[in-house]
């Protein structure tokens, strides 16, 4: 085999390769949402044990009375928490006791922690998001993505090859 024909075969299969990747990158973000599930990228420590930084989590919106102890939650913590960011914990109590509210009052820990979170809330809404499944280590590609850098040159370089490709067949057809 010639060497343009091997360095062709070799650039045809990582191609291949990639636009395999890339279908199966969107398969695992968008047909979860087709059977209502959403997804979340843990980006913490808490959970490992049961996930790892960089899993992607899906969640399905349930009601809260339907929560019990053991699930694993996606939510807010309680302003006076420090914590602005949704945290991913599992519910280690819910108190018979509610609040003024009549809303039952939680209380969860995270896998990783060795006591439970500071904290007790209770959930303003009706529905909870509740972890029904995850991906080890898919989520890096979206925290990756959230560096502008990597987001340019996942952009730029595959725009930047068409580009390339573009004009050669430019030179050649003007040669031709």
């Amino acid at each position: 085999m010639s060497p343009i024909k091997t360095t062709r075969a070799i650039g045809n299969t990582l191609i291949s390769v990639a636009v395999a990747c890339a279908i199966a990158l969107v398969g695992l973000m968008l047909v979860p949402s087709l059977f209502g599930l959403d997804r979340y990228v843990i980006t913490g420590g808490s959970m490992s044990g049961a996930f790892e930084r960089g899993t992607v989590v899906y969640e399905r919106q349930v009601p809260v009375a339907d929560l019990k102890v053991g699930d694993i939650i996606t939510y807010v913590p309680p302003k006076d928490a420090g914590i602005n960011e949704p945290v991913t914990h599992r519910i280690l109590s819910i108190d018979d006791e509610t609040d003024p509210d009549g809303r039952r009052v939680l209380r969860t820990q995270g896998d990783a922690n060795a006591s439970a979170d500071p904290w007790t809330f209770t959930l303003e809404s009706a529905v909870q998001p509740r972890v029904e499944g995850w991906v080890p280590a898919v989520g890096w590609v979206f925290i990756l993505l959230s560096m502008s850098g990597v987001r340019m040159l996942a952009i730029g370089l595959p725009a930047a090859m068409i580009g390339l490709m573009f004009l050669r067949d430019l030179v050649r057809a003007l040669r031709g």
